[in-house]
C-alpha cells in the first residue's frame, strides 16, 4: 500500500511540475512583432502565401510571441525596394527573389537564381550542404542582412511573347520583361530588358509596353492574365532553373532576437520554402492544361537559340568574376557543383523523368 502511495504521490508531483515549467518558459519569452515586405500580390496565394505560412509557423511555434505581419507589394514600398527597407530598418525582413538586386551587385543572382543554373534541388543542395548560404549571408553582411531560403517555384517558363522565336536573330530589339541577372545575358543578343514587378506586366504587356514578358510558371501566369494579350508561351526559362525566393531580416532586428526564435524562423522558412515548390507542382499540370486548351501555342525555344543564351551567359560569368571579387568568390564555388549536379542527374533522375515522359506519351501512364 505504501509503495501505490508512493507512486501516486509522484505521479502527482510530475504533473505538478510540468504544469508550472510551461508556463514559466513561456512568460520568459519577449512579445517580438515585425513587419515583413513581400515583392508579391496576395493575387498569388503560393508566392505570396508562402511568407503567410512562414508567419503563422513562426506566431504558433512561440505561442503568438513572435508575430510576423505580411504586406503585399506597395502595400509598404513597392516590389523591386524590399531589399532596401529591410536593410533601412523600414521594415524588419522581406519575402522577395534575390536576384532582383543584380544592380546593386551581380552577385545576389546566385542567391535567387542564374540562367542555366541549378534546379530546385541543386539550389537546395549548394545553399544548404554546399556552402552556398554561409557564402550568401558573409555577401549580405555588407547589406546589413541575413536570409534564409523561404521559397522556390521550380524550373520556370520562358514568357509570353507576341510573335514566334524562330531564330536568334528574332530576339533583337525586342523588349523583354525579365528580372535579374538573365536580363544581362540577353542584351548581349539584342534583346531590351525591363524589369518590372509581377503587379505591373500585364499593362504594360497589353499596351505594347513591352513585346514579351516572363514570369514563374502556369498557375500564376493564368492567374494574372497573360495569355489574353500574348498568343506564344515558351519554354524552358532557362534562367530559372530552381529560383528560391528568400526571407531577407535586418542584421540588427535578427541579431536582437533569442536564440530559440532565430531557430523558429529558420525552421518556418525551411517549411515554406518545401510547402511552395509543392504547390506549383500540383497546381502548375491543371493549369498548363487549361492554357493550352484554351488556344495559347506551346513552343519549346529552338536548341540554336538556347545555345547562343548559354554562351553568352558563359562569357557574361567570365567578364564578370574577372572585375568583381566578390561574385568571383561565389562563382567559383557554385561553378564546379553545378558540373557535378548536372553529371549525377544525368544518370539517375534525367534517365528516370525522360523514361516516364515516353510512357505517358505512349498514354500508358
Amino acid at each position: 500500500m505504501k509503495r501505490r502511495s508512493f507512486l501516486k504521490s509522484a505521479g502527482i508531483g510530475a504533473v505538478a511540475t510540468t504544469a508550472v515549467a510551461a508556463p514559466a518558459i513561456a512568460q520568459g519569452a519577449p512579445e517580438v512583432k515585425w513587419r515583413c515586405a513581400s515583392s508579391f500580390p496576395k493575387s498569388l496565394d503560393t508566392i505570396y502565401g508562402a511568407a503567410e505560412l512562414l508567419s503563422k509557423r513562426v506566431a504558433a511555434a512561440t505561442d503568438g510571441k513572435f508575430q510576423i505581419q505580411i504586406f503585399a507589394a506597395g502595400e509598404i514600398v513597392p516590389a523591386l525596394q524590399v531589399l532596401d527597407a529591410v536593410q533601412n530598418a523600414t521594415v524588419e525582413c522581406g519575402h522577395t527573389v534575390p536576384y532582383y538586386y543584380v544592380g546593386k551587385d551581380p552577385t545576389f543572382a546566385f542567391a535567387g537564381a542564374v540562367p542555366f543554373g541549378l534546379n530546385s534541388r541543386g539550389q537546395m543542395a549548394w545553399m544548404t550542404i554546399g556552402g552556398g548560404r554561409e557564402m550568401i549571408n558573409e555577401f549580405y553582411k555588407d547589406y546589413n542582412i541575413t536570409g534564409y531560403a523561404a521559397g522556390n517555384t521550380g524550373a520556370q517558363m520562358g514568357g509570353w511573347f507576341r510573335k514566334e522565336i524562330k531564330t536568334v536573330e528574332d530576339l533583337k530589339g525586342l523588349k523583354f520583361r525579365i528580372g535579374g541577372f538573365a536580363g544581362q545575358v540577353l542584351t548581349k543578343l539584342g534583346v531590351v530588358p525591363q524589369q518590372i514587378g509581377g503587379g505591373d506586366i500585364y499593362p504594360a504587356l497589353e499596351k505594347g509596353t513591352i513585346d514579351a514578358a516572363e514570369w514563374v510558371g502556369p498557375y500564376d501566369d493564368q492567374k494574372l492574365g497573360f495569355n489574353k494579350v500574348a498568343e506564344y508561351y515558351y519554354y524552358p526559362g532557362w534562367w530559372e532553373g530552381g529560383p528560391q525566393i528568400d526571407l531577407m531580416a535586418n542584421l540588427d532586428a535578427y541579431n536582437k532576437l533569442p536564440k530559440s526564435y532565430q531557430n523558429i524562423l529558420e525552421m518556418a522558412c525551411a517549411e515554406a520554402n518545401t510547402w511552395m515548390l509543392a504547390k506549383y507542382d500540383v497546381q502548375n499540370p491543371k493549369a498548363l492544361r487549361e492554357l493550352v486548351a484554351a488556344g495559347t501555342k506551346l513552343t519549346a525555344f529552338p536548341q540554336p537559340v538556347l545555345e547562343a543564351c548559354f554562351t553568352a551567359a558563359d562569357e557574361l560569368y567570365n567578364e564578370t568574376a574577372a572585375k568583381n571579387a566578390k561574385f568571383k568568390k561565389v562563382y567559383d564555388s557554385w561553378k564546379p557543383f553545378r558540373a557535378e549536379h548536372a553529371l549525377w542527374y544525368q544518370v539517375a533522375d534525367n534517365t528516370f523523368d525522360n523514361f516516364m515522359v515516353r510512357m505517358y506519351r505512349q498514354k500508358k501512364i
